[in-house]
Order: structure tokens, then C-alpha cells, then sequence
């Protein structure tokens, strides 16, 4: 196995603890995360989100939902996580009007989050399309926001500050829609995982996390690192990508080393 692509860190033993030990002490100068998710029948992953980030050290969040969601949350709650409506669809999803909120919001921030619970709604997706078309900033995505970009799957993978966090079933989907050379399947070893990581985002642009055999995935333009995945519950998803999202916007100009020490923090605030 070649080791000049795969790193190997062990959760008590960072592999770039340089990073861990220069983190921002003052919050405001920790960065701004823009969270975008939910619909009316759905809303905790961006809620939860955003208490990740500011556990990891966010000096500043925002939430944006769409304003189906308003009468659902009291002011006090909404306050709590300096939550923004956009316009919404008659279904409760984020509708084609929501982008002038989006990009607004988005240019405040130095890095967005599309956490999930976006529902399923084709208005959404093209919402999301001309989205990442104009955005340029760091964008990190997980849950079923992923999903919403198969009719332009070419235009995402190619498109550069992008980050999935994404499960290997999803993985698998995204690797068959692309009619990848190489296919990819949920029994692969970890070594043979690390060899098709390596290629894959050498040919792509976007950043890969995912999760296989108890172990966390991180490849950055054909560099790989694995670290096992001590997470107590089954949400780890969602709680990876806040993290990621703060560690990679706080180390703009280093992804790889910057995604990786995100899951082996030394001690969230």
C-alpha cells in the first residue's frame, strides 16, 4: 500500500495537532457558518446542526428554514438560533424564491452547511442547482441535500470548495450516476476504500467523508486519511459535517489536514 496518500490517525494521537492547538480563542475571529435545511415536516437536523457548530467553535451561526417552518417555532426558540426564513413551497420544502436569501446569507458567511431534512421537492432542486452555480464559497453537504444534485452530478463533482459527508450507501449511488469506472461496493476492505478514494478524487474536485468499518474516511484530491469513529450514537453524519464544516471554514487553505483533525477535537467549547 502506497503510504504517501494514506494517513492513518488514531483518535488519541492527532496527525496535524498544529491545527488543533491554533484554534481561534476569541469567537469572533472563529468564522461565520450559514446552516440551510428543513421543511414543514422536518426540521431537527439544521436545528441540531447548529448546536454542533457552535460546540465545535463557530464564533457566529445562522439558520436558515423555510418560513413554512415559522409558525411551528416560537420566538424565543427562532431568537436562540438566529433563524432565517426563506420562501417556501406550497409542500413546506424551500421554493425557487428562496435564492436571493440564500445568496444574501451566504456572502455574510465563510462557509455554508446544507445539513438535510430538505424533504423531496423538484423545485427545491433547481433552487439548489442555481445556488451552487452562483455560490463559491466553501459549501459543505450531508443528509439528503446530496441527493438533489444527480441531474447535474458532473457540475458538483467538478465544482471546487465543495465537501460531501455522505454514508457509503449514498457514496454508492453517487459513484453508479456517474458511471464510474470502478464500482464501488459495501464490502470492500479498507484498503481497497482508500485505493478508490484516492483515484476518485484525483478524477474529482469534490471532497469525500464517509464512514465504513467503524473507521471515518477523509480524501482531498487523492489524499486519505482514516480515523476510527468513537461516536456513541448513530447520528454521526450530521454530527461530522457540523464539524467539519467549522474546522475546514477556520483552515480555509488546508482542507485535507482541516477535515481530518475536525473528528479527533481536542476539546469542544
Amino acid at each position: 500500500m502506497n503510504s504517501e496518500y494514506w494517513f492513518k490517525q488514531k483518535t488519541d494521537s492527532p496527525l496535524f495537532p498544529e491545527l488543533i492547538w491554533s484554534r481561534p480563542e476569541n469567537r469572533q475571529l472563529a468564522g461565520k457558518l450559514l446552516v440551510i435545511g428543513g421543511n414543514l415536516h422536518g426540521f431537527a437536523v439544521p436545528a441540531k446542526s447548529f448546536h454542533e457548530a457552535l460546540g465545535a467553535g463557530i464564533g457566529m451561526a445562522r439558520v436558515l428554514m423555510p418560513d413554512a417552518i415559522k409558525a411551528l417555532l416560537g420566538n424565543s426558540q427562532a431568537n436562540m438560533m438566529n433563524i432565517e426564513y426563506g420562501p417556501s413551497t406550497p409542500s413546506g420544502s424551500f421554493g425557487l424564491a428562496a435564492l436571493a436569501d440564500f445568496i444574501s446569507l451566504s456572502d455574510w458567511s465563510d462557509g455554508v452547511l446544507l445539513a438535510g431534512d430538505l424533504g423531496q421537492n423538484s423545485e427545491t432542486a433547481i433552487l439548489l442547482e442555481k445556488f451552487t452555480e452562483k455560490y463559491t464559497g466553501q459549501l459543505t453537504a450531508s443528509g439528503d441535500s446530496i441527493e438533489y444534485f444527480t441531474k447535474n452530478i458532473l457540475g458538483i463533482m467538478h465544482r471546487q470548495n465543495t465537501t460531501f459527508i455522505l454514508s457509503l450507501p449514498q457514496l454508492q449511488k453517487l459513484v453508479m450516476q456517474l458511471h464510474y469506472a470502478k464500482p464501488i461496493t459495501s464490502t470492500l476492505d479498507m484498503l481497497r476504500l482508500v485505493e478508490f478514494l484516492h483515484e476518485f478524487t484525483q478524477e474529482f474536485s469534490v471532497n469525500i467523508v464517509t464512514e465504513h468499518a467503524n473507521n471515518v474516511f477523509v480524501a482531498v484530491s487523492g489524499q486519505v486519511s482514516t480515523t476510527p469513529l468513537n461516536l456513541e450514537n448513530n447520528d454521526w453524519q450530521l454530527r461530522l459535517a457540523a464539524r467539519a464544516a467549522v474546522w475546514w471554514l477556520q483552515n480555509p487553505d488546508q482542507g485535507f489536514k482541516a477535515l481530518t483533525s475536525s473528528f479527533i477535537a481536542a476539546k469542544d467549547r
